[in-house]
This record gives C-alpha cells, sequence and structure tokens, in this order.
C-alpha cells in the first residue's frame, strides 16, 4: 500500500454533526437562549432517525497538501430526537464505525482496513462511536446551536455546531457540518504535534464532518 495514501485516508471518520466548531466546547454564550436537558424527557415527542436517508460524510486532508482531500461515509445504525412543542430537546445517535468507507469504492489504494485498524478507531474494540445532545440554543431564525458529548475510541469530548433544521409533517430533516480535532480522542498517527520530523507525511489534525439527517415519529 502506498505509505503516502495510506496517511492521507487515516483523518478521515465520522462521528460528527454540524457546520464548524473546533475540538472541546468553550463557554457558552450566557445571552442565548439555550435549554439544559437529559436525552429522554417525559412528554416529550420521539422522532426516530430514518438509517436509509441519513449519512455521515468524512473529509480529510495531508497537513502540507490541503488541496489534496479525500472524502468518504460512515453510516449512524440508530437514533432518536426528543422535541418539545416544535423544539429540539434532546437526542442521541449511533454511528457504526465499521461502515466506514472511501468514496470512490472502486479505488484500489484506499486503506479503509487501515482506518479501522488500533492506528485510528480501532473498530473491532470500539465498534460505536455516539453523540448525545445536551444543550440546544436558538442561534436565528434558521438555525440553532447544538451542544453535546461525543464518543470515539471511548474518549468523550463535548462539541457544540450550528445546525439548519426543518419539522414538517411529522418529519425532521436537519443538516450541517462540524470540524474536530482528532487528538482530542486519542488519534495521533502521523500528527505533527506528537512527532518530529514528518515533513510531507504530516496529517492534519482536522476531520470535517457534514451530515444530514432525516427523522420520522
Amino acid at each position: 500500500m502506498n505509505n503516502k495514501l495510506s496517511i492521507t485516508y487515516l483523518i478521515l471518520i465520522i462521528a460528527f454533526f454540524f457546520s464548524a466548531c473546533h475540538g472541546p466546547v468553550g463557554k457558552e454564550n450566557e445571552n442565548a437562549s439555550e435549554s439544559s436537558v437529559p436525552t429522554r424527557l417525559v412528554g416529550a415527542e420521539k422522532y426516530i432517525i430514518d438509517t436509509k436517508e441519513s449519512v455521515v460524510t468524512w473529509k480529510g486532508s495531508m497537513l502540507l497538501a490541503s488541496k489534496e482531500e479525500h472524502t468518504g461515509y460512515v453510516h449512524i445504525s440508530k437514533g432518536e430526537l426528543m422535541f418539545e412543542k416544535g423544539r429540539l430537546v434532546g437526542g442521541t445517535v449511533e454511528i457504526a464505525m465499521n461502515t466506514i468507507e472511501y468514496k470512490d469504492k472502486e479505488h484500489k489504494n484506499s486503506p479503509i482496513q487501515h482506518l479501522k485498524s488500533p492506528d485510528f478507531f480501532d473498530v473491532q474494540k470500539f465498534p460505536i462511536s455516539t453523540f448525545v445532545i445536551t444543550r440546544v440554543a436558538s442561534a436565528n431564525d434558521e438555525n440553532i446551536k447544538i451542544t453535546g458529548n461525543l464518543t470515539i475510541k471511548g474518549v468523550t469530548n463535548a462539541v457544540a455546531f450550528p445546525a439548519k433544521m426543518e419539522v414538517k409533517g411529522g418529519i425532521v430533516k436537519a443538516s450541517g457540518k462540524v470540524i474536530i480535532d482528532r487528538t482530542d480522542w486519542g488519534i495521533r498517527y502521523k500528527s505533527g504535534k506528537f512527532y518530529d520530523i514528518l515533513a510531507d507525511e504530516t496529517v492534519s489534525d482536522d476531520i470535517e464532518f457534514l451530515m444530514e439527517i432525516a427523522a420520522k415519529k
């Protein structure tokens, strides 16, 4: 396997949700309208995520070759969103890590097995990654800000991101993207933070996830 291609794809994963945050969450905006809630709420309406209509897309690149981007998918195994009076108040999502795949399935040099190995996501030991919503705040008329706990390889960190969401006819549609620092979850392979003299083999610590979700009552 081409070594450069191998390290290129390592940073690609799932795990999770919507429009540009960076690593663990800082202090929330004290003026935002928000609610801290448990995942399951008495009296809340439950919407089940349609795993066939939902998808998580990953994107990653080499640090010194940012134009050399690579894209793939990882699939949701199950999940639910909780609503009160038409407002999102909680939810959970489970990601099947062994479903990691490269967008171009015919690409002969795609090192998917390496991504599944202990070097990266160790999917045999950690087959499921999870995201649990802990807070939802109004961002503006079209967007909400979601905060939650993202668990990958047994490591949990808080992340926050803006998301677009529509509830109509008993169907929820949501989309957005988030950027995380993989090293916060212990994924250090070829990271410039922990290894010297990697030169053009250094892999970017940033992972971008684009998620499109559909859920139904």
